[in-house]
């Protein structure tokens, strides 16, 4: 009977699910224009950066410096005039404007320190930060390679050898893929299971449930596996269609193995998301617990920054939360390849961490329709 009863309230649940329109919008764009928008931006990289030189020199070294800006980090540079380059700053146009000055060729084989004068639109705040340097770099070479009259090799005394493993052309975009499908199995988990709890609130159908032959039990359990199973089968047709589909990200290990990971983070973030909504009134008070909880969980969990680059004591403190080892389980199943016998700390951690916040979202779930 009580399988039963779980059974039929799951499917209650996703019966309504299918007719929240806003809430079917949020799982599409969750788990395909964002993951592809977000992994393809590179934000961190500069990348087709629009950039203008005014050449009043006219000179071999001027040429030089024209042609030594390229793809993929900024875009052909256009010549302009010394009238236009404040205009197309303003406009948003450029985000670097390179002014070479008159005789700035021949000041420089006399020795007089000649000035290149550059702006750049810092409201593009990603790219003015890292494009200077860039600029700084490429400037410096070109102009002590015409001073030297030669090319040169930069040959060291040691020989480096790279081997870049898992990610051969260092292309971001295969990790920003993963590292959002997860972000977006954490999130969706939360919000649909605390958004199912407080549509029954404000629509009065608790009131309902409470006098059937059901348990506390039965109703949590039933919104836990509805709101999971739609977050798994998301997750897996993103992981197919969008991830290995559209941006052709290869993926070196198991996926059922990862789904199997991704169904113990579901169970634990689903719970989470009851708890919050307990203590919550209303779906803008929920939403406001969300950003508290939400993105501490995102960005502390190593998913946005390495877990070794933060302090010891955010790093201890994170591994109660259930997204950290599931990240941590997640590449190394997608990146690494690793099996189960790797990664089995991670589901043990996950399995724990799910019971513990299970136990405390059944407890505050019965105080709540009390």
């Amino acid at each position: 009977m009580r399988v039963a009863n779980i059974w039929q309230l799951g499917v209650k649940e996703l019966r309504g699910l299918m007719r929240d329109s806003t809430m079917l919008i949020l799982i599409v764009y969750a788990f395909s224009v964002s993951i592809y928008s977000a992994s393809r931006a590179l934000p961190d990289t500069l990348n087709h950066a629009a950039i203008a030189i005014v050449d009043e020199d006219q000179s071999p070294v001027s040429s030089r410096i024209i042609t030594a800006f390229y793809p993929p980090y900024f875009s052909v540079p256009r010549l302009i005039t010394q009238e236009q380059m404040d205009e197309r700053m303003d406009a948003g146009a450029d985000t670097f404007a390179l002014d070479i000055p008159p005789e700035f060729q021949r000041d420089l084989l006399a020795g007089r320190s000649p000035t290149i004068q550059l702006n750049i639109d810092a409201t593009r705040m990603t790219q003015a930060f890292t494009g200077g340097g860039y600029i700084e770099s490429i400037l410096a070479g070109e102009i002590i390679e015409f001073l030297d009259r030669y090319r040169s090799n930069g040959d060291l005394p040691v020989r480096l050898t790279l081997r870049a493993r898992y990610n051969p052309n260092l292309n971001k975009t295969w990790f920003g893929a993963i590292t959002n499908v997860i972000m977006s199995i954490t999130m969706l988990s939360i919000i649909l299971t605390g958004a199912a709890l407080i549509r029954e609130r404000e629509h009065g159908t608790v009131e309902h449930l409470l006098v059937m032959p059901v348990t506390p039990f039965e109703i949590m359990v039933s919104k836990i596996w509805s709101m999971g199973f739609v977050v798994l089968l998301a997750s897996s047709m993103s992981l197919i269609f969008v991830v290995q589909g559209l941006l052709q990200v290869p993926v070196n290990g198991s996926v059922p193995l990862f789904l199997v990971g991704a169904a113990l983070d579901i169970f634990a973030m689903t719970a989470l998301g009851v708890f919050l909504a307990t203590m919550a009134g209303t779906m803008p008070q929920f939403g406001m617990l969300l950003i508290l909880v939400l993105i501490p969980l995102q960005v502390l969990s190593g998913g946005v920054t390495p877990r070794e680059s933060m302090p010891a004591i955010i790093q201890d403190i994170m591994l109660a939360a259930p997204n950290t080892h599931f990240i941590i389980l997640a590449q190394s199943v997608l990146f690494r390849g690793s099996g189960f016998d790797v990664v089995w700390p991670q589901f043990a951690a996950l399995l724990g961490i799910g019971c513990v916040l299970f136990a405390l979202s059944m407890w505050s779930f019965r105080r709540f329709l009390r």
